[in-house]
């Protein structure tokens, strides 16, 4: 599996060019990518400035030698690239398992072109086959959001720290809700519903953002445009 997101995490240099703005997304397949970028960067003398949308892509970036500026410093995004959850055949996409999906979604949106990485695993026929949907909520709000949630016959549950005790808090101190949905038939209007819910701050359905999925195969990466 380590082998198939270095083979796609390659692939998705090829679009990376000289002066480019670089959105630098959250995960393990995207940490490949920030390390290629690094090595390019530092036995080219590559210039390119990225944008992270986490700690753990900032530290990641700083490591591997890629110059960090924060959104507010520059006025586009040339690229952005990023991991996912699930691809529909639409290129809708569900993010999030990281944990940055809030700052994630707003640095994909402003991208040029936002370039996705995933493997055949991530493919399903309708968002919310194989994964809930991660919700970012007010701390304060999390009980009372989770029952509003199952009025679109969806149950919710607290996303609980795995090497400490309590909720997992997110870059903007907040809490994760993970929403399992029987099928969602329409993302973007689920998209606009949970974000609609006071209290929540964003939710992990990327409907109509991607342009370019890149698909890593046995075979080799296949591309999916939208």
């Amino acid at each position: 599996m380590e082998e198939l997101k270095k083979m796609v995490a390659r692939e998705a240099l090829k679009f990376v060019e000289d002066g480019m703005v670089v959105g630098l997304g959250t995960g393990s397949t995207t940490a490949h990518f920030i390390r290629l970028l690094g090595k390019l960067v530092m036995e080219e003398e590559l210039e390119v400035y990225g944008v992270p949308t986490s700690h753990q892509a900032k530290f990641l970036a700083i490591e591997s030698g890629i110059p960090i500026v924060s959104l507010d410093e520059v006025d586009a995004i040339d690229i952005a690239v990023d991991g996912t959850d699930e691809v529909d055949p639409q290129l809708n996409l569900i993010k999030g398992r990281g944990a940055a999906l809030t700052m994630e979604k707003i640095i994909d949106y402003r991208a040029g072109t936002f370039i996705v990485l995933a493997d055949e695993s991530k493919l399903v026929d309708y968002l919310g086959q194989k994964m809930p949907v991660p919700i970012e909520v007010i701390p304060a709000a999390w009980r009372a959001i989770a029952e509003e949630i199952e009025v679109f016959n969806a149950s919710a549950e607290l996303r609980l720290g795995s090497k400490k005790d309590g909720p997992v808090i997110t870059d903007n101190g907040n809490f994760i809700l993970d929403a399992k949905f029987e099928r969602i038939e329409d993302p973007l209007d689920m998209e606009i519903e949970l974000n609609n819910i006071p209290g929540v701050v964003e939710n992990g359905i990327f409907s109509d953002i991607a342009d370019i999925v890149l698909v890593a195969t046995k075979e080799g990466v296949k591309k999916l445009e939208r």
